[in-house]
C-alpha cells in the first residue's frame, strides 16, 4: 500500500513539472516571440532572438501544442466518464425491473433492519448480482470463515436509492400488519442469519 501511495506521488509530481516546464515554455517563448523588437532592443536580446527564433518558435508550438493536448484529454475524461455514468444508470434501471425474489429481498433487508450497511455473504448469487449492477457497493471489512465463507460490508449505491421505493421492494405502504410481517419474515433469503447489521455486529 505505501508503494503504491509512493508511486502515485511520484507521479502526480512528475506531471507537475512537466506542466510548470511547459508553462514557463509557452511564457518565455512567447514573450520572446511576440514582444515588440524597440522594446527587444532595450533589454539586448534581438540579435538572440534573430539568432535562435526557429528554437524559440519550436518551443512555443510544443508548449501550446501539450497544453492543446491536456485540454482534449480532460474533455475525453468527461466524456468517457459521462458515458460511463449513463451506461451504469440504464444498468440500474433495468436491473430494478427484472429483480428476483431473493434480490428484492436482500435489498429488503437494509429496510427491515433499518441500517444503511450490512454484513452479507460474498459467494452468494443475488449479492454477487446486485454488485455488478451497481445496485450494492462494497465497503470492505472482508472476514473469512472456515464454515460460512467470506463476508464484507455493503450498502446500497447512491445512485440505485432513488429507485428502489416501497413499491419496488414490495414493502407495505404504513406500518405492516402482523400477517404483512409474517409474509416479510418468510420471504427473507434463505442466508438472512448471516445477513448482519453493521452496528449489532459491531456491538
Amino acid at each position: 500500500m505505501k508503494k503504491i501511495k509512493l508511486n502515485f506521488v511520484k507521479k502526480t509530481s512528475s506531471k507537475k513539472l512537466v506542466f510548470n516546464v511547459m508553462l514557463w515554455l509557452v511564457i518565455v517563448a512567447g514573450m520572446l516571440l511576440f514582444i515588440p523588437k524597440s522594446l527587444l532592443q532595450v533589454v539586448s536580446l534581438e540579435i538572440l532572438v534573430t539568432e535562435y527564433l526557429h528554437f524559440i518558435s519550436l518551443g512555443f508550438i510544443v508548449g501550446i501544442t501539450y497544453f492543446m493536448t491536456q485540454v482534449l484529454d480532460y474533455f475525453l475524461n468527461e466524456a468517457i466518464a459521462h458515458l460511463k455514468y449513463k451506461r451504469i444508470v440504464k444498468g440500474i434501471e433495468e436491473k430494478v425491473r427484472l429483480l428476483d425474489p431473493t434480490e428484492r429481498a436482500l435489498l429488503r433487508e437494509f429496510f427491515l433492519q433499518g441500517e444503511t450497511i450490512l454484513t452479507l455473504p460474498e459467494e452468494e448469487i443475488a449479492v454477487k448480482s446486485l454488485l455488478v449492477t451497481n445496485i450494492i457497493e462494497s465497503i470492505g471489512n472482508q472476514k473469512h470463515y472456515a464454515i460460512q465463507g467470506s463476508t464484507a460490508d455493503y450498502k446500497i449505491s447512491m445512485r440505485a436509492r432513488i429507485y428502489l421505493n416501497r413499491q419496488v421492494l414490495r414493502l407495505p405502504s404504513g406500518e405492516p400488519s402482523m400477517e404483512e410481517m409474517q409474509q416479510l419474515i418468510k420471504a427473507r433469503p434463505n442466508f438472512a442469519n448471516n445477513v448482519v447489521g453493521s452496528r449489532k455486529h459491531a456491538a
